[in-house]
């Protein structure tokens, strides 16, 4: 059996035929595969090719790695098997839902230094601004004035000032002007 190799960030449009002229220099491919996505069908950005002879899948890594193709910097090395490798540093998606995990180190997972504060402020008198919590209840103004509907706590119009619907005149007027016509 030959060597398998990993050929890791490959621009998305390449293809077989592009793989097989550009590693066939150092000498034939014996298996070449490009892993699409499930579910777009899209390809994944990596590959995995195979020499029948390990002095050729050398060759590749040494000539190949870190070199551009198609105007991005390839990365070539031995294949390992998937439980065979070491845990990766980056993060990686929870299996049940899309929520990353940081992999921890050995004192958990570290997130760098602190950043420095970008300016002092001065202490808020109210607590923290995300903390909510009621004000009180609503103080009410002595002088306001508070207008109910007619069925309202028994409250006459009288009470409330002059009363339109029984004004005089204006009804005195009316009659007065249907009645020359």
């Amino acid at each position: 059996m030959g060597i398998r190799l990993f050929v890791g960030n490959l621009p998305y449009d390449a293809t077989e035929a592009h793989l097989r002229e550009h590693f066939g220099a150092v000498g034939p491919l014996s298996y070449v595969y490009l892993p699409t996505d499930r579910e777009t069908g899209k390809q994944r950005g990596f590959a995995f090719i195979e020499y029948a002879d390990e002095a050729h899948a050398r060759e590749a890594i040494r000539r190949f790695d870190s070199q551009p193709f198609k105007g991005r910097p390839i990365g070539v090395s031995e294949a390992v098997a998937r439980d065979q490798r070491p845990p990766s540093p980056r993060p990686r998606p929870a299996p049940s839902s899309g929520v990353t995990i940081a992999a921890p180190g050995p004192a958990g997972p570290s997130f760098g230094p602190d950043a420095a504060p970008r300016r002092s402020r001065k202490p808020s008198k109210g607590g923290a601004k995300g903390e909510r919590v009621p004000k009180g209840p609503i103080r009410e103004r002595k002088n306001a004035r508070v207008v109910f509907g007619a069925d309202d706590d028994g409250v006459e119009d009288d009470d409330l000032g002059e009363n339109f619907a029984s004004r005089t005149e204006l009804w005195d007027d009316d009659d007065a002007g249907s009645e020359e016509s």
